[in-house]
């Protein structure tokens, strides 16, 4: 994948926001255990950062995947990991969908806001019994007159808390798992919603995570996304977006972590020496960072792969499948060269490897992966 002079200018510009508007108060968010989306995603909207790859008549930029991969790239200099998780949900995991197959009015409707960052936007899939099965969810969406009437639960959605809308995956009849759902945008006002909890977390401290109830929640039938009964492969596609946007995500902040290291390394004495003069120290973080660099090849080959329109589940799967291991090794390495400093809530490293295990469990997890990419490989066992 060829960067041009575009992608650099999108890096550039937000280098120059993440510097300015978000890091100097990373800290005091993941106190709070919030951040200020609609503060945080205007200042991207009106820097165009939130439509790269969606239709210019809603506001978008238009432009092909590469761009969204060097933005998630770019998010990695965000000093945690609940931030650029939140934008991301915004990006590539809660509108795609929608700006591929929803109707005019409902693009103009929601689509358009979450692109100017007037909108926050979240995904709501997973439930208190369904993650990684997504054919397993339970909340249904009747149709009764023009409306659907929703009821269910959903559990572990990110930024749904702060949330103007919800792309929800329901079940609109009976049947086959992967024929009987359709995604539906619910405004998050819409009465019978309740917030019902804000999970706490080990890490991602500073994105709000909620478990959310529908009690006759009743929703125009225009809101579905697409068509009835498509829901369950409309998402399949946004996972590979979210995948391939959570593989390039880690890139950068798992580059810094190693970078991060060395310099305190560098500077911490240890039996006459530097940490970093010890070989098996420069060697360690030099192994490190070769794996980092090899995923990166992996999520711009994959991505490539997107743009030419190919099928890349499989080639998503591996980048997610390594970005998710790389996220709990690189940090676990690197802390272990701080001593006791590593040990430390406020140290970055620690940071890191807090809000990096998510990465193993969310939007599919390892096992999930491994089962897609052997079904690719015609490796998994024949069921009987």
């Amino acid at each position: 994948m060829q960067l041009t002079h575009e992608h650099e200018a999108i890096k550039s510009t937000l280098k120059r926001f993440i510097a300015e508007e978000i890091n100097p108060h990373v800290d005091a968010w993941e106190a709070a255990e919030v951040f200020p989306a609609h503060q945080v995603f205007g200042g991207l909207g009106k820097l165009g950062m939130l439509g790269l790859t969606k239709p210019t008549e809603f506001g978008g930029m238009g432009l092909d995947y590469s761009y969204s991969v060097v933005m998630a790239e770019a998010l990695g200099d965000i000093a945690c990991g609940g931030v650029p998780m939140a934008i991301g949900v915004q990006t590539d995991m809660a509108t795609p969908a929608l700006a591929r197959f929803g109707s005019d009015a409902l693009r103009r409707e929601f689509l358009a806001p979450a692109i100017r960052g007037e909108h926050v936007a979240c995904i709501g899939v997973s439930e208190p019994g369904a993650g990684s099965d997504v054919a397993a969810i339970k909340t249904t969406a009747r149709k009764v007159g023009g409306d659907y009437v929703i009821n269910g639960a959903k559990m572990w959605i990110t930024n749904s808390l702060q949330a103007d809308w919800m792309c929800l995956l329901a079940n609109t009849s009976e049947g086959a798992g992967h024929k009987n759902k359709s995604l539906i945008v619910v405004p998050m006002n819409t009465p019978g919603i309740t917030k019902a909890k804000k999970i706490r977390k080990i890490g991602m401290m500073s994105s709000d995570t909620g478990l959310i109830h529908f009690d006759d929640v009743r929703v125009p039938q225009t809101n579905r996304i697409g068509a009835e009964g498509s829901g369950f492969t409309y998402q399949m596609m946004q996972f590979q977006e979210e995948r391939l946007w959570a593989a390039a995500q880690s890139i950068q902040s798992l580059l810094r972590c190693v970078e991060l290291t060395a310099d305190y390394a560098r500077e911490r004495q240890i039996f006459g020496g530097s940490v970093l003069d010890q070989q098996v120290v420069h060697f360690k973080l030099a192994e490190l960072k070769t794996e980092i660099e090899a995923l990166r090849g992996l999520t711009y080959m994959a991505t490539e792969h997107y743009i030419a329109g190919r099928d890349v589940t499989e080639w998503a799967s591996m980048a997610k499948l390594k970005a998710g291991r790389l996220s709990r090794t690189v940090p676990d390495a690197c802390m272990q060269f701080w001593g006791g400093m590593g040990y430390t809530w406020e140290n970055p490293v620690s940071r890191m490897y807090r809000d990096g295990r998510l990465a193993s469990i969310g939007g599919g997890a390892d096992e999930v992966m491994l089962g897609i990419i052997c079904k690719f490989m015609h490796t998994l066992p024949a069921r009987r």
